[in-house]
């Protein structure tokens, strides 16, 4: 199983409905044997240019674990799915996000450090 982040723009007038579209993706992702380990919904913004006519979208994001043939046909039905303007499925890269989390426990570690510098001082 590989990391992905899934984004899709929701057509507008969806706004109230937004979780029968979220439930069909999210059905789609547990047929293809994949896993939703985050979600997000990003709300109603306004996009840098019309799509199918369209001034805004309503942005969801999930973060997934799914098999290596999954994305292809994931795509494939996303691209017929009333409701869902566009999407973008990319891979994460595993190196940059073990990167991130070291770099953030040194910074972690060093204000900590700082912090007890500073309880001493006093």
């Amino acid at each position: 199983m590989k990391n992905y982040e899934l984004t899709f723009l929701i057509h507008p007038d969806l706004e109230m409905n937004t979780e029968t579209v979220v439930s069909k993706v999210k059905e789609l992702i547990d047929a293809n044997e994949g896993k939703v380990t985050k979600e997000a919904n990003e709300g109603k913004k306004k996009l840098a240019y019309p799509i199918q006519g369209q001034e805004y979208a309503v942005y969801y994001y999930l973060e997934l674990s799914l098999p290596s043939e999954a994305p292809a046909k994931i795509s494939t039905v996303l691209n017929i799915t009333e409701g869902v303007l566009r999407y973008l499925l990319v891979a994460v890269d595993e190196r940059k996000l073990k990167m991130e989390a070291k770099r953030k426990a040194r910074r972690i570690n060093r204000e900590e450090s700082s912090e007890e510098e500073t309880t001493t001082e006093e």
